[in-house]
């Protein structure tokens, strides 16, 4: 009996000491390079700069797809001639951009894109949620030329998950736009 009890009391006096401290929080650490860029220019009717991190794959019809093979994602770039469907094109951008809705928490724009002197007009729509694009803009000199970017991840969409991701992509995607210029 002796022996339990002095266990017991010097089990109690060990393991007596500091207080009991949860663990923070653990926070995912992703490390994405500097964004850096480059020209991409080729027999396309325009020009701007892409993240070096990116490889582009040319497609027919003017069209390209800018794919991040670390990301596993890419950003789909289609082009359209204006020629009095101007209309009609916005109106189909935005269409895309809204059938998101189904699965997007919000989507929300940035203020109108102008660039005067390059003839660039353009707006962005950030998609929040499990949508499956997570980005898109679209751009026009108004007369000539329309550009529509959508970016999408080849995988099932996660936002919280894709969320640093599209973080990283979306500079590029602006940068995209900033950096736009027709060809004559």
């Amino acid at each position: 009996m002796y022996r339990y009890v002095l266990m017991f009391l010097v089990l109690a006096f060990v393991s007596c000491g500091s207080e009991t401290i949860p663990k923070p929080k653990a926070y995912l650490s992703l490390n994405y390079p500097e964004n850096k860029y480059k020209v991409f220019e080729s027999e396309r009717p325009y020009l701007f700069e892409i993240s070096s991190e990116s490889n582009v794959q040319e497609l027919p019809e003017n069209w390209l797809k800018i794919k991040y093979p670390k990301l596993k994602a890419s950003v789909d770039i289609t082009y359209r001639p204006v020629s009095d469907n101007l209309k009609e094109l916005l109106m189909e951008a935005e269409k895309l951009v809204f059938e998101h809705t189904i699965k997007a928490d919000n989507i929300s724009n940035t203020e109108n894109f102008i660039d005067e002197q390059k003839r660039v007009f353009g707006k962005m729509f950030f998609i929040h949620g499990n949508a499956a694009s997570q980005v898109q803009f679209h751009v026009t000199d108004s007369v000539k030329h329309f550009l529509k970017a959508s970016l999408f991840f080849y995988t099932k969409p996660n936002y919280d998950s894709v969320l640093p991701a599209v973080d990283y992509i979306k500079k590029d995607m602006i940068h995209m736009m900033e950096t736009l210029q027709w060809k004559e």
